[in-house]
């Protein structure tokens, strides 16, 4: 896959810095460490405050518009063209995101970072690995009507990926899977947006049933939008974990596996 995509604001969206709130993020960074094997999960978990989401100050990137991949606007699902995207994107005058990009950049550097034994770079671009894997696992994040503005919810991005996790706090339990081997990581983000995308509709679908007898935005609502949108966030991120566990897994093993301390 090529990575020379160029990022262009997303209009419809504005430019907020993460395609998933803080709140996603740092319990999908955390869980992402449970799905390890022996002595790589004792390495991050020995290290877990120095992840930057993670840290006692946390910090997060700001990549605006990049953490978005509108796939829907130029190809039809299930994608199988996804190596066209470029091309598509640019004979419409319009290139839209670079997520699938980033992610296969950061892995790159985070395979460099594992064969350089470098605990600062391990951490640091594990974090944003971790970040980068987040937001492709958000339905809004990888379709044209991420905002809900072309079925009139204007505002659900924010709603869905930052303010129900936050609502949700201490409820929101993940449920992982084990980190595995990737054999082609690089190919891999093409899985991970069929697998995203599909929830899109679900997602738009629980936001109707939400807003039903709302007069606006308040506890009430974000109940109502829990019992429905819950269980898609949940899986959402639980997968995210999995996904974020396999990455780093397979950095470190084809990096030879390094000893870390």
């Amino acid at each position: 896959m090529k990575q020379t995509l160029f990022a262009l604001v997303l209009c419809a969206l504005g430019d907020p810095a993460l395609a998933f709130g803080p709140a996603a993020h740092q319990l999908v960074t955390d869980k992402a460490i449970d799905t390890l094997p022996g002595a790589l999960k004792s390495f991050y978990k020995a290290h877990r405050l120095e992840l930057p989401t993670l840290a006692l100050e946390p910090s997060f990137p700001d990549e605006g518009a990049d953490r978005r991949f509108p796939i829907d606007r130029v190809l039809p699902f299930p994608f199988l063209d996804f190596e066209t995207a470029e091309t598509a994107f640019a004979a419409k005058g319009e290139i839209q995101g670079r997520l699938p990009w980033l992610i296969q950049e950061s892995y790159g550097r985070l395979v460099e970072a594992f064969n350089a034994k470098d605990k600062t770079r391990i951490l640091t671009e594990s974090d944003l690995l971790a970040g980068l894997v987040t937001d492709y696992c958000n339905p809004l994040a990888v379709t044209d009507n991420a905002d809900g503005q072309k079925t009139e919810m204007h505002g659900l991005f924010v709603r869905f990926s930052a303010k129900l996790p936050e609502a949700m706090q201490r409820r929101l339990k993940l449920g992982p899977e084990a980190a595995r081997f990737l054999d082609a990581p690089d190919a891999h983000v093409a899985a991970i947006l069929r697998a995203s995308y599909v929830w899109a509709d679900n997602v738009l679908y629980a936001e109707s049933l939400a807003r039903l007898g709302q007069s606006g935005y308040g506890d009430s609502y974000f109940q109502a939008l829990e019992l429905r949108a819950g269980p898609i966030l949940r899986d959402r991120l639980s997968h995210a974990a999995t996904e974020t566990g396999s990455y780093w897994y397979t950095a470190w093993t084809s990096a030879g596996r390094p000893e870390l301390k």
